[in-house]
């Protein structure tokens, strides 16, 4: 897809609306629902609010810049520099030589001190949900917390999901073979890429002359790309 191409496809995403309803999505109704929760421990600190220059700080911009994501799996373009809260992301999932294109969109951000395990904890991270033309349903959240008595720092990955509507019969019968088990392989990459890159982390996203941020960054098109096929919000 060419730089103008994607550029357009992004700012069409403030068309689309959130692919399903609140009041019939957990916890208010869960028959139906996935119901995930990961929890990974990334370090620790000293106890008390986070070190600018820490694990938790640091791991705060890998995650607000996406940068965990496996690009094996699924890859991001969002617009920058924008505000979290209302930021519309393109997703490319990525199954074989399926290029599947969906919009998100960030509509909730956290930075409140919570009971944790350990007592209090200084949480900060931030919820998408998805948008018409999705393959899914429904929201993801990802936080950093940490314990200011024990400063241990965890990253959190929970979400509730289940299919959407897939007009094409054989989109279906493909998600309903693949698609749990490619997305229960992505939170166990996700957490695996943001402890790896903790320790030799990347710097700021640069975005391209489109002001797109490609992320993860420093990931280049695959030899074979050009033979992929891309479907463009492949859900009703």
């Amino acid at each position: 897809m060419s730089r103008r191409d994607l550029g357009t496809t992004v700012a069409a995403l403030r068309d689309l609306p959130i692919n399903y309803c609140e009041e019939n999505a957990p916890p208010a109704v869960t028959a139906g629902w996935h119901r995930d929760r990961r929890v990974l421990e990334l370090g620790a600190e000293a106890p008390g609010e986070p070190e600018p220059d820490g694990v938790f700080r640091t791991a705060q911009a890998l995650v607000n810049h996406y940068e965990f994501s496996d690009p094996a799996i699924l890859r991001a373009a969002f617009r920058h520099p924008a505000d979290l809260v209302g930021r519309d992301m393109l997703l490319e999932a990525r199954f074989l030589v399926l290029r599947f294109l969906m919009g998100v969109r960030i509509t909730a951000e956290h930075d409140e001190i919570r009971t944790g395990p350990d007592g209090p904890e200084r949480v900060i991270g931030w919820s998408y949900e998805t948008l018409r033309g999705h393959l899914e349903q429904g929201r993801l959240t990802y936080e950093l917390a940490k314990s200011l008595e024990t400063g241990r720092v965890r990253f959190r990955i929970e979400a509730y999901s289940r299919r959407a509507p897939i007009p094409n019969p054989i989109l279906r019968l493909g998600f309903r073979l693949f698609g749990r088990r490619t997305q229960l392989r992505f939170y166990r990459q996700a957490q695996a890429r943001l402890n790896r890159l903790l320790q030799s982390p990347p710097g700021p996203p640069r975005p391209g002359p489109d002001g797109l941020v490609r992320a993860p960054s420093g990931v280049e098109p695959g030899r074979f790309e050009s033979f992929t096929l891309r479907i463009a919000h492949p859900g009703a």
